[in-house]
């Protein structure tokens, strides 16, 4: 049976990197596509590669008048077919320690990464417990979390912040909807090859310059080994099998099992390894 018959995918940051591929992968097994993003003119090139039916819509996460608005016009046209919503949207940033973290930017991240993923939650999931209770089909909310939802990694205090919110919010939906047919996926991916490190936003404070940015992204970029689209194929193999958690990459698997054999100790093992790479590099 085909998952995405009589369905509708709505995915946020679909103009680049995983959130694009799941765009086509799922356009092309037959869903009908709603593609959102801040970037329209990467959305215009998801939807050029694409088959099937894409939709796109400009949309920006962070703003919740704007998910308030956008949902009132989205839902009559759902017209009771099956909501899948995968909150992938999501930025990063380079600010180097949490003490030299402006909280601008620190809101800024979170805003977008847990904010976002709670505001477009709150907003579509009256509809897929309605449907629910009238009988129709089940709903799904896929949340796209980290490894860094796994692990707190330094350096990345926003980020880890955000990401372990996803996770825990995730979980929280998970036991609340257990007697519902909504089903919800919290996805931990590893490093993937897509535009987020490089463009991420250098931090007001003045720890991070420039040429360090560039030399993260180059290093990202080196050590990120899964493409966007076999993350997103991982991906609808989750929410196919109904999986509460997808792990994509071998890193993914790696980090997973270190910080639960050693949830406290993986910080100094993962400290000395991140400073070791850093001390090679350099």
């Amino acid at each position: 049976m085909n998952p995405f018959q009589n369905t509708v995918v709505l995915i946020t940051g679909a103009g680049s990197g995983i959130g694009r591929q799941l765009t086509i992968q799922a356009a092309a097994q037959g869903a009908a596509v709603l593609a959102t993003d801040l970037n329209e003119a990467g959305l215009a090139e998801t939807k050029s590669l694409s088959t099937g039916v894409v939709t796109t819509a400009r949309l920006d996460v962070s703003d919740a008048g704007a998910i308030r608005a956008f949902a009132a016009e989205t839902m009559p046209a759902l017209d009771g077919r099956k909501l899948i919503l995968v909150n992938n949207a999501g930025v990063a940033l380079g600010s180097g320690p949490f003490s030299e973290t402006d909280l601008d930017d620190f809101e800024w991240l979170l805003s977008i990464n847990l904010w976002g993923v709670i505001r477009m939650t709150k907003a579509f999931l009256p509809y897929m417990l309605d449907a629910s209770r009238a009988g129709g089909p089940n709903g799904h909310i896929v949340n796209i979390s980290s490894v860094f939802g796994l692990a707190g990694v330094m350096n990345q205090s926003a980020y880890c912040t955000a990401k372990f919110g996803v996770r825990g919010f995730s979980d929280v939906l998970r036991m609340e909807l257990l007697d519902t047919p909504v089903r919800v996926t919290c996805v931990h991916p590893g490093g993937i090859k897509t535009n987020i490190a490089i463009s991420a936003r250098v931090g007001k404070g003045t720890f991070v310059t420039e040429a360090m940015h560039k030399q993260g992204a180059a290093s990202f970029e080196k050590a990120a080994r899964t493409t966007p689209d076999e993350a997103a194929r991982v991906i609808w193999n989750g929410v196919r099998k109904n999986k509460a958690r997808v792990l994509i990459g071998a890193d993914a698997h790696l980090i997973e099992r270190l910080t639960r054999l050693f949830p406290t100790a993986y910080v100094g093992l993962m400290k000395s390894q991140i400073e070791k790479a850093f001390s090679t590099e350099g």
